[in-house]
């Protein structure tokens, strides 16, 4: 299966809004790598990625959501995830990202989602 990046205007946050569906791999990543640049470089700071329809996502894919947090927050900004199920939740819950990206199954308002302070 391949993987589906879909823009979905902004959040009630104020935060632009990306969809995934299908699987986040080596041979997929960079389509969402570029996605995320695209808003990065449009001067979006705030992104907040569903993974409702994501059904599988590995090492590549995970490099991709710290790429972005790294990247947004340099700027000023986050990278959330939401939605997630299945394998993908428990592959950010074994990782530690739901905790970096401050994951919540259902974040109606991401800006609340408390990030844990690094260092």
């Amino acid at each position: 299966m391949t993987l589906s990046v879909t823009y979905a205007d902004r959040d009630g946050a104020g935060a632009a809004r990306l969809r995934l569906a299908g699987e986040l791999d080596m041979s997929s990543a960079p389509q969402l790598t570029a996605a995320i640049d695209r808003l990065a470089a449009a001067g979006e700071r705030r992104l907040l990625v569903d993974l409702t329809d994501l059904t599988f996502c590995d090492s590549t894919g995970i490099a991709v959501f710290v790429r972005g947090d790294n990247r947004a927050t340099a700027d000023g900004g986050w990278l959330r995830v939401t939605g997630a199920t299945g394998r993908v939740e428990r592959v950010l819950q074994l990782t530690g990202l739901s905790e970096v990206l401050g994951y919540a199954a259902d974040a109606a308002d991401p800006a609340a989602t408390d990030r844990p302070a690094i260092g």
